[in-house]
């Protein structure tokens, strides 16, 4: 059984740490998902104070992480403030055993602090980037991205981008069906690309789920096989092409054709890891039109080709 371990520390944000619980927790059991081993740590054990006022339990010490496959680190407390020498070393020892070690949002101080990044790629909130840049200058910071996959060493961007992270490493464990499932469950995106845009400074739109954009996305989704693009979204909304693009990109904090594109991308990896279907008949039915347009963006997106991901990832 695979084991992950999350690091809670006095100050922790509940919501932070619930990210990686909910993608890792017991409803992977109801899907017939091998079940991961979820285990709670900290510097200290028994109750630990979060930021909103209330206590949680914590029954793991440090110790914990000699056993874990993978070690998550939620976002840290404080950028300003270096975490525990304990909770550095035991980091750094989790990852020279082998452990996959994650940090989500501000978590990612706590890696470069442990010296973890150095000469890597990683991502942490935009709020903090310049912090970061500056504080950890060997570190191959993108400001931008929801992510970063570096093999065995993961950062992410803010709360979102945390559950985007969380639900990749599902995905990367077993498979995109599983993830998307998961996904559905939470009310969220099946998928975001690392590569993605962060939000920056943008505020999520009230939505009861059924106005004309929502119901507009939900059928574009199901219809990716056609030639969808900015003016057939627009008039199926019965909205102008300006106002469509205005709402459009408050809802999506992206671009129409960037927003299509990932949900083929993400289809077309359904469809590869699932379906024994024909490499240049799940191009149609992604929405690619060719076998050479899926292999280009799908290559740019995944480095990595459609026949050597389905090699790879394909599901029996």
């Amino acid at each position: 059984m695979h084991t992950v371990a999350v690091i809670a520390f006095e100050g922790i944000s509940p919501f932070h740490l619930s990210v990686p619980c909910m993608v890792f927790g017991d409803d992977l059991a109801r899907l017939g998902v091998p079940r991961y081993r979820l285990l709670i740590c900290g510097v200290q054990t028994g109750l630990v104070p979060t930021m909103s006022g209330f206590n949680i339990e914590v029954e793991h010490d440090l110790s914990a992480l000699q056993e874990a496959d993978t070690v998550i680190v939620p976002a840290w407390r404080d950028p300003d403030e270096k975490p525990p020498e304990l909770l550095l070393q035991a980091v750094r020892s989790a990852h020279a055993r082998g452990a996959r070690i994650v940090g989500l949002c501000l978590g990612a101080f706590v890696l470069a602090e442990a010296g973890l990044l150095d000469g890597r790629a990683a991502s942490t909130h935009w709020v903090w980037s310049e912090d970061f840049a500056r504080k950890y200058p060997k570190v191959k910071l993108d400001q931008k991205v929801l992510y970063v996959d570096d093999g065995d060493i993961l950062t992410s961007a803010g709360t979102a981008a945390a559950i985007d992270c969380c639900l990749h490493l599902l995905r990367r464990d077993h498979g995109a069906d599983v993830a998307n499932r998961i996904a559905r469950r939470m009310v969220v995106a099946p998928h975001r690309h690392g590569g993605q845009a962060q939000y920056i400074e943008q505020p999520l739109p009230a939505s009861g789920g059924s106005d004309a954009m929502t119901v507009t996305l939900d059928w574009a989704i199901e219809h990716l096989e056609q030639p969808l693009c900015l003016d057939v979204l627009a008039e199926r909304a019965a909205m102008s092409r300006r106002n469509f693009t205005r709402r459009f990109k408050l809802k999506t904090g992206t671009t129409v054709s960037q927003w299509l594109l990932n949900h083929r991308l993400a289809s077309a990896q359904r469809l590869l890891e699932t379906s024994d279907k024909a490499i240049d008949r799940i191009a149609e039915l992604a929405g690619f039109g060719s076998t050479v347009s899926l292999r280009q963006h799908f290559s740019a997106a995944f480095a990595i080709s459609p026949a050597a991901y389905r090699k790879q990832y394909r599901r029996p």
